[in-house]
């Protein structure tokens, strides 16, 4: 053992010795080329100067083109900013252009069948489409020619219209009374007070003799009821029935309790609390009533004025002892029609109108008027015409409080009347009636201011109101005042369901009938050329009235 480490320490000591940098050896030389090392390493350090600023460029260059490349899209976000911008300016444009047509189209909508674009109160303008040459150039008399035609001619008593009213009205109470005095209250019809209503209660009563015209509104006997549907309640309903309604006949404990005793079998042994064992509802109870026809459920107007001209028969016959003249019905189409003959030879008119009023409205509904206002008959007997002129009579007594004192409207209107009357007896009756000649009046009251309607202006209102009328003529569009007419003041309180309605056209039938058309306008253009004629003819002669009031009725 001490023999290995001796060797091992022997080949230690000889590998410190024999180790070149403790004990360099004496034939050990420096490079002798170490100018050539220096140039070598100074080439080296040149290359890597060479390198290094190729880096450096390569860097430089790649900066350059990322600030390039984010310069480019800022650039194109920019201009995708702009590109938005643009767009939503063009957006905002298209979007307000679109709601300006809309505006102006609606605006077209509401006022292009307007008299005016104007309400009550604005200024006084031109109506819309009487520019140019309207009335074909004819001219109408001045205002001291049509005021002294007016003073003479038509300007009547108002002491002989409130006679004949009072007499007309003192007569008629009486006969209802009679009337009512005959039905049964369990069986028969209950027939309400008459209202007056029309020109005579308007006070612009042109023709001779004064006419009356009453609404006798009338209800049916216990447990039924009426239950009016207008035309406009139905989401489709055909052109020739717009204007006009149905009643239908319904019992009133069914259609209030809604007791389902009738339409379902109880049996023996259970009972009815609401109807008891004698009062059961029966189905189809409602299409019993004796004035609807067969198994329809509505009222047929047909047996309601046949049921109304023989109850006025029977109650002038239990009350004809007490008077000293005849009673007789004026025409066989139209029973309501009504004439006192009296002794002397002289007559008096007048009209008792069976109607129903719609829920608690002025608004009513009449089996016939003798002066039809859509120009045609119903289309079956169970379509009840509307009428509105108790709203009339409302309008025009509302509107004249607001008018100046001694106002020309209703003077225009008599006028127009009279004209329209002396024309239909030289050419013959046309389709244009005082109704049509009202509702133009109407619609001008609505859009005049109350200053215009002063008397001295009575010829600039008779050729506005004439000229309204030929506009409407030429366009066969005469829309009604109240029935869609949003301009209607709401006080008059006419029902939701006929303001919501669309506007109902009185001149639609002429769309159609074109040889009526033709006819109707030539007619109208014929009265306004002999209009100058006869208000200077009637100015110097007046008629006779043959149909003037006695001046003393003998009541026994």
């Amino acid at each position: 053992m001490a023999l290995g480490l001796f060797r091992v320490c022997l080949v230690v000591v000889t590998a410190i010795i024999n180790h070149p940098l403790l004990f360099p050896r004496e034939n050990a030389t420096v490079p002798e080329n170490e100018e050539e090392i220096i140039r070598q390493m100074q080439a080296h350090q040149e290359k890597l100067q060479l390198e290094q600023l190729r880096l450096e460029e390569e860097v430089a260059r790649l900066a350059a083109e990322k600030e390039a490349e984010k310069e480019a899209l800022e650039r194109v976000a920019e201009e995708g900013q702009q590109q938005n911008e643009s767009r939503a300016a063009w957006d905002l444009w298209s979007t307000l252009c679109m709601i300006l047509f809309l505006v102006i189209e609606v605006w077209r909508q509401d006022h292009q069948d307007a008299p005016s674009p104007e309400c009550l109160g604005a200024d006084e303008d031109e109506l819309p489409g009487l520019e140019g040459a309207p009335l074909r150039g004819l001219t109408l008399p001045n205002r001291a020619t049509l005021d002294h035609f007016y003073e003479r001619c038509i300007r009547g008593a108002p002491a002989d219209a409130s006679r004949t009213r009072e007499f007309v009205e003192g007569f008629v109470d009486d006969l209802l009374e009679a009337l009512r005095s005959l039905c049964s209250r369990d069986t028969d019809m209950e027939v309400e007070d008459f209202i007056g209503v029309d020109s005579m209660y308007e006070n612009w009563q042109v023709n001779k003799p004064l006419l009356c015209d009453l609404f006798v509104p009338f209800m049916p006997p216990e447990p039924y009821r009426f239950h009016p549907e207008l035309w406009c309640s139905s989401r489709s309903v055909p052109l020739d029935r717009q204007g006009y309604g149905q009643i239908k006949v319904v019992r009133a404990d069914e259609d209030t309790l809604g007791c389902i005793c009738g339409k379902t079998k109880l049996g023996e042994d259970m009972l009815c609390l609401l109807h008891g064992k004698n009062n059961v509802v029966r189905p189809g109870s409602e299409a019993e009533d004796p004035l609807c026809v067969g198994d329809s459920p509505y009222l047929d107007t047909m047996r309601v004025l046949k049921w109304f001209q023989t109850a006025l028969t029977r109650a002038w016959h239990r009350i004809n002892h007490k008077y000293e003249f005849d009673l007789a019905f004026g025409q066989l189409d139209t029973p309501g029609s009504l004439k006192i003959r009296f002794r002397s030879g002289k007559f008096m008119p007048f009209n008792l109108i069976p109607v129903i009023q719609y829920d608690d409205s002025d608004l009513y509904l009449v089996s016939h008027l003798t002066r039809e206002p859509c120009g045609g008959t119903p289309p079956s007997s169970t379509d009840w015409l509307l009428s509105f002129a108790v709203y009339e009579r409302h309008f025009l007594r509302m509107t004249s409080k607001a008018l100046p004192e001694g106002a020309c409207h209703l003077s225009c209107l008599q006028i127009a009347s009279f004209l329209l009357s002396k024309q239909s007896r030289l050419t013959g009756p046309s389709r244009l009636s005082n109704y049509h000649l009202k509702t133009a009046l109407l619609h001008l009251l609505l859009a005049r201011r109350p200053a215009a309607w002063k008397a001295e202006q009575l010829d600039a209102r008779l050729h506005e109101l004439l000229c309204f009328l030929e506009k409407s003529l030429l366009e066969k569009k005469l829309h009604h005042f109240f029935i869609g007419n949003c301009k209607v003041p709401e006080a008059m309180g006419l029902p939701e369901a006929v303001r919501r309605a669309e506007p109902l056209n009185l001149f639609r039938p002429f769309v159609l009938q074109r040889s009526v058309y033709r006819k109707t306008v030539d007619s109208f253009y014929e009265m306004l050329k002999n209009a100058p004629a006869l208000i200077s003819e009637y100015s110097l002669h007046i008629p006779s009235d043959h149909g003037s009031l006695p001046s003393k009725a003998v009541i026994l």
